[in-house]
């Protein structure tokens, strides 16, 4: 309870509180102003100037006479008196403290809500109900008393704060607290009415034209708050709340998030001292994520870091690093994470309970009502009440993707132990089971729909669809393949990394996908099987993703070198070519040109006669290459034309988009080899037919690989103009780690232009 005590001056004119209430009994009872003046034997003048606010309040016999002939009884007399007494006694009007409990201090150490406060301060001056939500232990009360102490001066009528209660077992009635706050206001026991709605009308009236900051701190609900909120335009009601309390009218919500980790890290600082974690600022930095940056986790690391002066940060962090110990281990006196969860937990309703304990069961990072209603053996609608109901306690939080959710890693962490407490070792095995087959039989079928040679109707009809759920669901199918592969399903996981193959060549082969991690899970699952077919294809996949998506040419020359191996030992003709043309691609990497030479020529001799023109092509393709490196641009023109040629003549058997990836595949090796030999205008419109096939496509990262090189070839015919467009489409797309050696060059080819 904070008090200050102070006097309100209404503007002259406008009705009082006991105006309006006069006015609405008197409407209610269908009494015109003269025909209560002859009830009541008040004045007809009297009356007019209470109703328009000339006059504030009546005399005590005034107002008895009046209710009596307005008939009022019961609450709603009681009420009526009150108001009256109200306005008679607001010169001399405080806030009793007594009633309520004490306002606590503002934590010493609150770090990180700068942003927070100032949004609180803004909306303050105007008043109304302000929400401040989010999960449990993420410092709502502690940000909400600290505004209360900043915003207090802007409130010279005092301030009333009360503890709802809300995750307790039994949270404060309403009627109860009303009876509390009518008290702190003045009211007499024995004057306070009997029912609810009665103690929430005299408590807005009694509020009326003050200016008073109401704290509903630790809410359980609407119904909760509801009654208790003070509408009149000078007050201010501060709830906090770990429901989102959606429900409550003219509401505006202030979500509080995990602090960044550079303020958790002061956090850390504050509570176990700057000098200790400034030593180990590698440590508290994993300390502190390890928390997820969670105020009460921190908080309680700190505490125990504090009490523990011989532990040293890197020794905590061994010990939340262990899952299954984490939650154990964020203790400190009556200070329990687990415990900030379990009262939230219980609230829910069992059907949200069982969707919550399932949900940890979901691999990845976030995720849709589908696999959520996999988890559950329920279809995407059926479930979708209990999500809702689980985001409106913060105990899963709406990712940035309409459509999406995801957990706080903590949170995460309490879901499966209560998954692992509450449901049976069966329950939990057909759950993890049918969603670790679903994702992966759905990444295969979508991985086969961006095939050419495969694809058929089903599910993902069109390869944007197909493209679209890999792309959602990655962090999930990645996770599953992994997990699969520790429980020992290697063939699923083999079908799915070979599947992967044509998304890994056809599309965003460069971009952040883990494809070094899913064909090397294939390799280990193929090794389990023992099939050496499988093994030497997905060698092959595994030496491409390390030389082009990790950048290590030498460890790809080692896996296509075994690769090459095996597929002699299996009799694997196709791979066996397969490994030759990598081999060229890494030994050209590292500057082993003339081996790299060497292998393309096998590579095309073995493909030769295997009948399969996509092999073939992708040898001679590399046998070009690899002469070009060599400065032999003649003879690679040559090779990369009648392969073009080639690829012509090959358009029934091929299709429209295969025939089409195909052709644009060659076009830049012809532009290279007319760049290496000193034609830059007609390597330029080569590279510029290139890039339209691309964007046709819509493959974006092709386009701006092309329109590097195009704009290069632009330059050197000293068409600086459209040297400058191409190199600035190139920049728009090279962003991230990934291509931070193509935006250097782009970068730099842009410099090198004049003007």
């Amino acid at each position: 309870m904070c008090e200050r005590g102070g006097t309100t001056d209404e503007q002259e004119g406008g009705p009082s509180a006991f105006g309006k209430l006069l006015f609405e009994h008197r409407r209610a009872a269908g009494l015109s102003q003269v025909e209560l003046a002859r009830a009541s034997g008040v004045s007809v003048r009297a009356l007019r100037d209470l109703e328009r606010g000339r006059a504030q309040a009546a005399q005590q016999r005034s107002a008895e006479v009046l209710a009596d002939a307005l008939g009022l009884r019961a609450g709603a007399r009681e009420v009526f008196l009150e108001v009256a007494r109200d306005r008679r006694r607001r010169a001399g009007w405080t806030v009793d403290a007594s009633a309520l409990g004490a306002l606590p201090q503002p934590l010493p150490d609150l770090v990180g809500r700068a942003r927070e406060l100032a949004w609180l301060r803004e909306r303050a001056l105007t008043g109304g109900l302000l929400a401040v939500v989010g999960q449990p232990g993420v410092g709502k009360t502690a940000l909400a008393v600290a505004a209360v102490h900043e915003l207090m001066p802007l409130f010279p009528d005092g301030c009333l704060a009360v503890d709802l209660r809300g995750v307790d077992d039994q949270p404060v009635a309403a009627r109860d607290v009303l009876d509390r706050l009518l008290r702190s206001l003045g009211v007499p026991g024995p004057q306070v009415p009997v029912t609810e709605a009665e103690r929430s009308s005299l408590f807005r009236m009694l509020l009326d034209g003050r200016r008073l900051l109401l704290l509903l701190d630790n809410a359980a609900d609407e119904a909760q708050v509801r009654p208790l909120l003070a509408h009149s335009p000078g007050c201010l009601t501060l709830v906090t709340c770990r429901r989102a309390l959606a429900g409550l009218a003219g509401a505006r919500w202030l979500r509080v998030e995990p602090l960044t980790e550079a303020d958790a890290v002061r956090l850390l600082m504050r509570v176990a001292g700057e000098d200790r974690v400034a030593g180990e600022s590698r440590a508290a930095a994993e300390l502190v994520g390890l928390c997820g940056n969670l105020p009460l986790a921190v908080r309680i690391v700190g505490n125990r870091l504090a009490t523990r002066p011989h532990w040293s940060l890197a020794y905590s962090v061994g010990r939340l690093r262990d899952e299954r110990t984490r939650l154990g281990s964020l203790s400190a006196g009556d200070l329990q994470v687990r415990s900030a969860f379990e009262v939230s937990y219980q609230r829910l309703s069992p059907g949200a309970r069982r969707v919550f304990r399932r949900l940890a069961v979901i691999p990845g990072a976030d995720f849709g009502a589908e696999l959520a209603g996999v988890a559950h053996h329920a279809a995407e609608a059926e479930v979708l009440p209990q999500l809702d109901e689980l985001v409106e306690t913060n105990l899963l939080n709406a990712a940035a993707v309409p459509g999406r959710f995801e957990f706080h890693d903590l949170i995460r962490l309490f879901a499966r132990e209560r998954w692992e407490a509450e449901d049976s070792p069966e329950e939990r095995s057909a759950v993890r089971d049918t969603l670790l087959v679903h994702l992966l039989r759905t990444a295969t079928t979508a991985a086969a729909a961006l095939s050419p040679l495969t694809r058929e109707a089903g599910r993902f009809p069109s390869a944007d669809k197909a493209t679209a759920w890999l792309t959602r669901e990655q962090s999930n199918w990645v996770a599953a393949q992994r997990k699969a592969a520790a429980l020992g399903l290697h063939r699923e996981v083999v079908t799915l990394a070979k599947a992967l193959s044509w998304p890994f060549w056809l599309r965003d082969r460069l971009q952040e996908r883990p494809w070094s991690d899913v064909f090397g899970h294939g390799v280990a699952s193929a090794r389990a099987l023992g099939s050496r077919l499988d093994l030497a294809a997905l060698l092959n996949l595994f030496g491409q993703a390390q030389h082009d998506h990790l950048g290590a040419p030498e460890d790809a020359l080692a896996t296509h070198a075994e690769a090459l191996v095996v597929a002699r030992e299996a009799g694997h003709r196709s791979e066996e070519a397969w490994a030759h043309t990598c081999l060229s691609t890494a030994m050209d990497s590292l500057g082993r040109l003339d081996e790299a030479l060497e292998h393309a020529r096998q590579g095309c001799a073995i493909s030769a006669g295997l009948g399969s023109w996509i092999t073939d092509a992708a040898s001679t393709s590399r046998l070009g290459q690899a002469l070009r490196a060599l400065g032999r641009y003649e003879e690679a023109l040559a090779v990369h034309r009648d392969l073009l040629r080639q690829t012509e003549g090959h358009h029934e058997e091929l299709g429209p988009e295969m025939w089409r990836l195909a052709a644009v595949a060659f076009l830049p090796d012809i532009a290279h080899c007319l760049a290496g030999l000193g034609q830059w205008r007609e390597a330029a419109e080569t590279f510029r037919e290139a890039r339209s096939w691309h964007a046709a496509g819509g493959d974006s990262f092709q386009e701006a690989e092309t329109a590097l090189h195009e704009g290069a070839a632009w330059r050197e015919t000293g068409e600086f103009d459209r040297a400058r467009d191409c190199l600035r489409l190139a920049l728009g797309v090279f962003s991230g780690p990934v291509f931070a050696d193509r935006r250097a060059r782009a970068e730099a080819e842009l410099a090198s232009l004049p003007g």
